[in-house]
């Protein structure tokens, strides 16, 4: 595995080549705090936390607090927008903005699949999540329209004719691999986008960065970080550090 990150105890690390297009990532943090920020990402989650818990995190709609025990140890794989059903083997609307028991998932299988994380522990997890991951394919449609709502000055309308398919079933596809429609996901990869320009670059002011990240405005910056992220631009950014 390569191109490791860091961010205080968090650790972000490139998926194996062999699930690239299903895995956006894998990650693992020491918990230091007892509250965590979760922002929306467009993606679902399967999270291992090593006292023995496994949850799958749905995407999300708005920010929401995440409470978190001091000192514990958390895993996770992150699925790529439109890979979840088909990694999950289930519509993932029903998964929008909440956190679910394996067994809300896989049903009775899913207490074997937690029993064997447990035995497994440490970084071994990884590689046994990995392991149900290997031969799924994600919904092309969704990923291609996902690559290209990421730009500035995307439209879903044409998104949707670029990639030959009806608005009608661009929506209907992006609701059951990602949990909500492609409009909703347009804004989640434009807060993404906000969230990643410039780091490093204090010279950019907040007008530069609305319209790099695409917004039609500052204004209209200020009006989406405010429903997504509960917070104003300026201390979205001062604290994205903070933030998963």
């Amino acid at each position: 595995m390569s191109a490791v990150t860091m961010l205080g105890a968090y650790v972000e690390q490139a998926p194996p080549a062999g699930v690239r297009d299903t895995v956006a990532c894998l990650w693992r943090q020491r918990v230091e705090v007892d509250r965590q920020v979760i922002v929306p990402d467009g993606c679902v989650d399967v999270v291992w936390f090593d006292s023995g818990r496994l949850v799958v995190a749905g995407a999300d709609t708005a920010a929401r607090v995440e409470r978190l025990s001091p000192g514990e140890t958390v895993h996770g794989v992150r699925l790529r927008p439109g890979a979840a059903a088909a990694a999950l083997g289930r519509d993932v609307s029903e998964l929008l903005d909440r956190q679910v028991e394996p067994a809300e998932v896989w049903g009775e299988h899913g207490a074997d699949v937690a029993v064997a994380l447990a035995v497994a522990g440490g970084d071994a997890v990884h590689g046994l999540m990995l392991g149900r991951l290997v031969g799924v394919r994600p919904d092309p449609v969704v990923q291609h329209a996902a690559g290209l709502l990421a730009e500035p000055g995307a439209r879903v309308g044409e998104v949707a004719r670029t990639i030959g398919v009806s608005d009608r079933q661009l929506q209907r596809r992006c609701v059951a691999t990602v949990g909500y429609g492609p409009k909703m996901l347009a804004r989640v990869l434009r807060l993404q986008r906000l969230r990643s320009l410039g780091v490093g670059d204090d010279d950019l002011d907040l007008a530069d960065r609305a319209l790099r990240a695409g917004y039609a405005s500052q204004a209209h910056m200020g009006d989406e970080v405010r429903r997504l992220t509960g917070t104003t631009p300026v201390r979205f950014l001062e604290d994205r550090a903070a933030v998963a």
